[in-house]
This record gives structure tokens, C-alpha cells and sequence, in this order.
């Protein structure tokens, strides 16, 4: 899977997943903030990643997964297959 596709499946798994509009998804901005979330809304982003890529997110990494493009290179560089 290439980046842009990647990030396309990322971004409409996440708009659904927590009702937010797809624009708001940009590289450059906080995931918590963007998203509304607190921890339970981590460990569910987490759950949603493992599920589409095969990822998992260790919880001692998520600390350095700040904003949507740190996302999109965890799974680009952990994506099995």
C-alpha cells in the first residue's frame, strides 16, 4: 500500500470512527485535540489501526504518536504485508 493510500483508509476509518469531518485530518495536527479524545479514545484509535493494518501499537510508542503524520509513518513503517 502506498502513503496516500494508506493515509486515505486512515483518514475515513478515524472520520467514521470518532464523527469528525475528514478535512479536520491533517498531518500536522494533534490527534487528542483533533479528535477530542482522552486515553480510552487512544486505546481505541490503537484498536482501530491494529484492525485495518495489522499494527500494533505498543503503549509506551503512542506517547511519540503526537499528530497524524506521526501515525501515518508508524504504520507506513510497521504495515505487515
Amino acid at each position: 500500500m502506498d502513503k496516500a493510500a494508506l493515509i486515505k483508509t486512515v483518514n475515513e476509518a478515524l472520520a467514521e470512527e470518532f464523527e469528525i469531518e475528514i478535512s479536520a485530518l491533517v498531518p500536522d495536527a494533534k490527534i487528542k485535540d483533533t479528535l477530542d479524545i482522552d486515553s480510552l479514545g487512544l486505546v481505541d484509535m490503537v484498536a482501530l489501526v491494529d484492525g485495518l493494518f495489522g499494527v500494533k501499537i505498543q503503549a509506551h510508542e503512542i506517547t511519540g504518536i503526537l499528530t497524524f503524520e506521526n501515525l501515518y509513518d508508524y504504520i507506513d513503517k510497521n504495515i505487515k504485508g
